[in-house]
């Protein structure tokens, strides 16, 4: 890969190891799904005017639109609502781990849609980075797990398999000669027109109103650097360098998410956190080195 993919890749994870943290800032004073809505409706709303300005048009080819809806409704609606609830009832750390096994799904995922079959090596790498996660889970009690729950452990796990699929869905895009920047901004806007709807039932909820300025930065955040930024970077690494070899990149994402949730939250890391991220890299990392 060129130096070029390879920091564009580095760019978007780091950028999105700070989403947990952020969620969590944010549903301190928002409900889940206004924190979740936001994100894409505000982040849809800007990348339209951009998208005009620099002549992104939407794709020309049947095909590629249906693409491109998979990619945006799994990216900025499917994965926001479950992440984002679950996030709301576990730990910033333990949604940072959880999504760790991120390029376990999204390289299931690439194999299926081409219809390969995997090695031997990924077939176990997975399965150790799976009962890393069944650690990870079943130690939500341990000391240091802050608020980490089972209910909000599982939401994030199956917030992957959409991730993952709009990931998927995205390179492809990509690799079918459409920019990344198309499918970022016209699927963030696609999305945002169809959440459109949900906006001024949450406004009359009153929450808005009384959040504070910490939760609207965090919105801010997700809606404007994860969801557009982010996903730009990741969609063109993943089309210039390939779905297989870029999504090794996601290995690093959660170093910056256990940090920070350390950091801004206080969050203490137990032993069992310890063993079950230990499981889930390791299994990762002999995953993609088994593709």
């Amino acid at each position: 890969m060129s130096p070029s993919v390879i920091l564009a890749a580095l760019a978007a994870v780091v950028l999105w190891g700070a989403s947990p943290v952020a969620a969590k800032v944010a549903v301190a004073d928002l409900s889940p799904l206004s924190v979740a809505v936001l994100r894409t409706f505000l982040g849809g709303a800007l990348a339209v005017p951009v998208a005009l300005a620099m002549k992104v048009r939407w794709p020309a080819q049947r095909r590629l639109q249906l693409i491109l809806l998979l990619s945006g409704f799994c990216g900025f609606v499917g994965f926001p609502l479950l992440f984002t609830f679950g996030v709301h009832l576990t730990s910033a750390n333990h949604a940072s781990m959880i999504l760790a096994a991120l390029p376990i799904f999204t390289g299931a995922i690439a194999m299926g849609w081409d219809r390969r079959r995997p090695t031997r090596i990924w077939i176990l790498g997975s399965l150790i980075a799976l009962a890393g996660e069944v650690v990870l889970i079943a130690g939500r009690a341990g000391p240091g797990t802050g608020t980490a729950s089972i209910a909000g452990d599982a939401l994030v796990l199956v917030s992957n398999c959409f991730a993952s699929l709009g990931y998927v869905a995205g390179g492809r895009l990509q690799q079918a000669g459409y920019p990344s920047t198309g499918t970022t901004f016209w699927g963030a806007a696609s999305m945002a027109l169809l959440l459109a709807p949900i906006v001024p039932i949450l406004w009359m909820r009153g929450e808005f109103a009384v959040a504070s300025v910490p939760a609207w930065s965090a919105v801010g955040y997700l809606a404007v650097i994860v969801t557009i930024l982010g996903y730009v970077l990741w969609y063109w690494a993943l089309g210039k360098g390939g779905i297989a070899r870029v999504g090794l990149v996601q290995f690093l994402q959660p170093v910056s998410g256990v940090i920070l949730a350390a950091v801004l939250l206080g969050e203490r890391i137990s032993l069992s956190f310890l063993l079950a991220s230990a499981l889930v890299l390791s299994g990762v990392w002999l995953a993609i080195k088994g593709r």
